[in-house]
């Protein structure tokens, strides 16, 4: 594969369990490290299920209910369903942006623009990894890297049960700290809109081509007229 620019591969998967998103991942990175396809960007909401990070205790969360994956990426352990954005951007890093903590913060700038699209200030605090919005935790990040390609990202709480996350501490914070987009703006049903905010901040903040319009997978409204990626 060359090294042109080429448009992001967006796959919009839905809802999707989580075991066939991570072993979609596992592929793509081994697909990406070897230069068959260009970066890729993953966008779904879970079927109920925690995972659990380098940094964090399986059996702290075994009697949940939901699912319990116990995965690569850096971070404690955390609840994915629907209602929440998650976004697995499969992308080879630069050079000059081979840095984790970099990664880390470019990430958080995407969603801290996606909340500046609903008038909200998206904060971050020393320290931890995510977003916040005012006192609440609004998006959590979550990454691993394999020779310079990146796998899992960030997931968005947009109309989230947040009732999901009591009964352990989420990314090892009080359960009471997390909150969701649609407590604080005003937000459609469903998730597409925050998907194309996404996309759109994704390629800004990367310097990556955005990709050409495509429908939304079966299930999302007809009538909601939304590319994949808003003009300015």
């Amino acid at each position: 594969m060359s090294d042109a620019v080429e448009p992001l591969d967006v796959r919009r998967l839905g809802r999707a369990r989580f075991e066939d998103v991570l072993q979609l991942q596992h592929e793509l990175v081994g697909q990406r490290i070897a230069r068959e396809i260009g970066d890729v960007l993953l966008l779904c909401e879970h079927e109920p299920v925690v995972t659990v990070g380098r940094g964090g205790d399986a059996g702290s969360v075994a009697d949940l209910g939901p699912p319990v994956f116990e995965i690569e990426r850096g971070g404690e352990a955390t609840y994915h369903g629907p209602g929440q954005v998650v976004a697995y951007p499969i992308l080879a890093l630069a050079q000059e942006r081979r840095d984790l903590h970099r990664f880390l913060r470019d990430l958080e700038e995407v969603a801290i623009r996606v909340l500046g699209e609903f008038d909200l200030e998206g904060t971050r605090r020393p320290g931890l990894t995510g977003v916040w919005i005012g006192a609440g935790k609004v998006c959590s990040i979550g990454v691993s890297v394999r020779r310079w390609v990146t796998w899992h990202g960030l997931a968005l709480n947009v109309h989230t049960d947040l009732a999901a996350f009591r009964g352990f501490e989420p990314c090892g914070l009080d359960p009471r700290v997390m909150t969701r987009l649609a407590d604080h703006a005003e937000v459609p049903p469903g998730t597409l809109l925050v998907e194309v905010l996404l996309i759109r901040h994704l390629c800004d903040v990367f310097g990556l081509e955005l990709p050409a319009v495509s429908p939304p997978p079966a299930g999302d409204s007809p009538s909601t007229g939304l590319p994949l990626h808003p003009g300015p």
